[in-house]
């Protein structure tokens, strides 16, 4: 069945026109489910009952579940895990910030990228995550907490590139003024670095912001954290980075996490520096959030602000993430992964 919630407005309403129906009836029905954020068909008080059956027949209604959430005693971040409707979970992150409200979502159920450091990734990629997957992860957020998303970052469980397709319509649909109407400057998406989709996308000419995860200051350090760097040369990457800016005016950001004693050496910074230091961008240092799998560790506090001090005194803007979540399973896939696996041993 078509997913009604991942149809853009003009899809719904050559599909309402299939129906027999009136197209007005299409801007109704997506105002429901992207502006009143309704949970199911039933919701729809002005909507004749005729047509909710012909709905019922033909398209699914995306509705996740909230299956836990997991509040931040430090900061008052919000762990959600969410159940699909075939069972799978995904995670997303609510943080709140001075300049408003902003969530982390997932775009795919696991991840095949295979980073070293990354919960995400432990059991493989699933499935990719519908437009309407992702989209219903905010809204249901934005129900639970009554409070409007004013930023939207893709950079949780999975890799948004790798899921292409469904990520355009995504971020088209979150931006169209008939829905929550989210600027696209307040939209960043994250990647690992897949480079023809990295230009593919630049080619749309979006204002989303790209955010790389570089994590590694030569080809050889990215490698020992990143397997994908084996198929992309982090030559091959940066200078996709630089044709995102050159198609679209958007400054890069780059995603460094600091690892205790494999990137965090002035050496490291000096060559970050060289790497990068021609390019409009912005620097996120990641003290790394350690998981129990690996036996990865944080940077002591004083070599992370000798690293950041290196790139400032090179002009580059840099910032230490401010450490969110950290005691409520903050990794990405440390929360689905837990509760997958207690699923598991009890069924």
């Amino acid at each position: 069945m078509i997913d009604i919630k991942s149809l853009t407005l003009k899809e719904l309403k050559d599909e309402m026109q299939k129906l027999g129906e009136k197209t007005f009836r299409a801007k109704q029905l997506y105002e429901w489910m992207h502006v009143k954020l309704a949970r199911d068909y039933e919701e729809m008080t002005n909507i004749p009952k005729s047509l909710i059956e012909k709905c019922r027949e033909k398209f699914a209604y995306t509705s996740v579940k909230e299956v836990m959430v997991q509040t931040s005693a430090i900061d008052g971040t919000k762990k959600f895990l969410f159940e699909l409707a075939d069972g799978n979970f995904v995670e997303s992150v609510w943080m709140k910030y001075h300049h408003g409200n902003s969530v982390c979502i997932s775009s795919q159920v696991g991840c095949r990228m295979g980073c070293r450091f990354c919960a995400s990734t432990l059991d493989g990629l699933e499935r990719s995550l519908l437009p309407g997957e992702m989209l219903d992860q905010i809204y249901a957020i934005s129900r639970s907490t009554g409070e409007r998303v004013s930023n939207v970052v893709v950079m949780g469980t999975g890799e948004p590139l790798d899921n292409y397709d469904n990520l355009l319509q995504f971020i088209h649909m979150l931006s169209d003024e008939n829905g929550l109407n989210i600027s696209q400057r307040n939209i960043t998406v994250s990647t690992c670095g897949i480079v023809e989709n990295m230009r593919r996308l630049a080619d749309e000419k979006l204002q989303i912001t790209l955010a790389l995860s570089l994590h590694g200051s030569t080809q050889e350090k990215r490698a020992e954290l990143m397997p994908i760097a084996r198929k992309y040369h982090i030559e091959e990457v940066v200078e996709a980075c630089r044709y995102y800016f050159e198609q679209t005016g958007r400054r890069i950001t780059f995603e460094y996490s600091l690892v205790g004693g494999v990137n965090d050496t002035q050496e490291d910074a000096e060559n970050l520096c060289n790497l990068v230091g021609d390019i409009n961008c912005h620097i996120n240092l990641i003290p790394v959030n350690p998981i129990k799998e690996r036996d990865y560790i944080e940077s002591e506090h004083r070599d992370i602000l000798k690293f950041q001090n290196k790139l400032e005194k090179k002009h580059i803007n840099v910032t230490i993430r401010r450490e969110m979540g950290r005691d409520i399973d903050g990794a990405c896939g440390q929360l689905r992964r837990r509760v997958s696996k207690e699923k598991t041993v009890t069924v």
